[in-house]
């Protein structure tokens, strides 16, 4: 059997998913050179964290995904936000909301989930989002 490669993304995404939907709070991966922790949160969606360098290009992939926590359609900010927020990248704390999903008449806020640099928006505004579709990348800041 060939050794998985962690370096990646598709494969950690792949197991924040199986993870979360096997209801499974997180997973960690020990090698002699270093570890990998993905962590699944039903408000941030999956977080990765690493140790070490357990192979090649492992330590490069340091970003979370902030995953839709309902299906509806995508925004970007509210309609009412002018402040020129919707540029990326920029830094964002925890608690900022970065994003819609709307429902009818509804918006449900989504929260950032974890501070760090807001580096992409992976879905188009008004597009339509599945639960746990990912939804931006957040960069942590060393």
């Amino acid at each position: 059997m060939s050794a998985i490669d962690f370096s990646d993304p598709a494969i950690i995404a792949f197991l924040a998913d199986a993870l979360t939907a096997a209801g499974v709070d997180g997973l960690e991966i020990s090698q002699s050179g270093g570890s990998l922790r993905i962590v699944v949160s039903t408000m941030a969606g999956s977080q990765v964290s690493l140790t070490g360098n357990p192979q090649p290009g492992l330590a490069a992939i340091r970003t979370a995904t902030v995953k839709a926590p309902m299906a509806g359609h995508f925004y970007p900010l509210h309609s009412s936000d002018s402040d020129g927020a919707e540029r990326l990248p920029r830094t964002v704390a925890r608690e900022d909301v970065i994003g819609f999903i709307r429902i009818g008449s509804v918006l449900l806020p989504i929260s950032a989930g974890q501070s760090g640099m807001l580096t992409r928006r992976l879905v188009e505004p008004d597009a339509l989002a599945g639960f746990g579709d990912p939804l931006f990348e957040i960069e942590p800041i060393s």
